[in-house]
């Protein structure tokens, strides 16, 4: 990967530079699903953070919960379902848009004082595309997603995976996986809206973890 490449995962689709990390163990809650499959999400987030150096817990002193993953057949679940609207401001007005750009997946995020990440609701749709979809890879997928503030458009050609053959599922792809490694790096800083910081996360890329 070149600077380019690395600052082009952080540029939003205005042109502005934007990267955060999460600056506390990450604390989930995933609703909507079965006790296997929360396994299965809870899993690939460990897996992810334990490739970031990064730590989970099972509360957030603040929040109680910091990441929390809804798994919904409509986006009429969220609408429904009590406490959401506190939650997420607007949620109605979100939830027109989401349907409107026929989307699938959403995630909003919230920053502390130093900007770094406390907090992050993912939202997920299960429709006739995301029912294809293997637990696993999807769960995979949306951890990677979540344990940084990725641009707009860096998964809009190519998601964070790569399909292994032989219909064996799917890793993360290794270019992805040491952006994460190289963005966790303590001397890096939690935020920046500097589009140099690209530069040193592509001079951290080749360093061993």
């Amino acid at each position: 990967m070149t600077p380019e490449d690395v600052a082009a995962h952080f540029t939003r689709s205005d042109g502005s530079y934007f990267f955060a990390r999460w600056g506390r163990p990450l604390a989930p809650v995933v609703f909507g699903v079965e006790d296997a499959t929360l396994a299965t999400v809870k899993g690939a987030l460990e897996a992810i953070v334990t490739l970031a150096d990064h730590k989970m817990a099972e509360t957030d002193p603040e929040l109680g919960a910091n990441l929390l993953m809804f798994f919904v057949k409509s986006w009429q679940e969220l609408l429904d379902a009590p406490g959401v609207g506190k939650l997420v401001p607007d949620l109605l007005p979100l939830i027109d848009t989401l349907r409107a750009r026929q989307a699938n997946q959403y995630r909003i995020f919230r920053f502390d004082e130093t900007g770094a990440i406390k907090a992050a609701f993912v939202f997920l749709k299960i429709d006739a595309a995301l029912a294809q979809v293997p637990a696993e890879t999807l769960a995979l997928s949306e951890a990677a997603q979540t344990i940084l503030l990725w641009s707009d458009t860096a998964f809009r050609d190519t998601g964070p995976l790569a399909a292994l053959p032989e219909d064996k599922g799917a890793v993360l792809r290794p270019d992805i996986a040491a952006i994460i490694r190289a963005a966790y790096d303590p001397v890096m800083p939690p935020f920046s809206e500097d589009a140099a910081h690209a530069l040193r996360l592509h001079a951290r890329l080749s360093q061993p973890s």
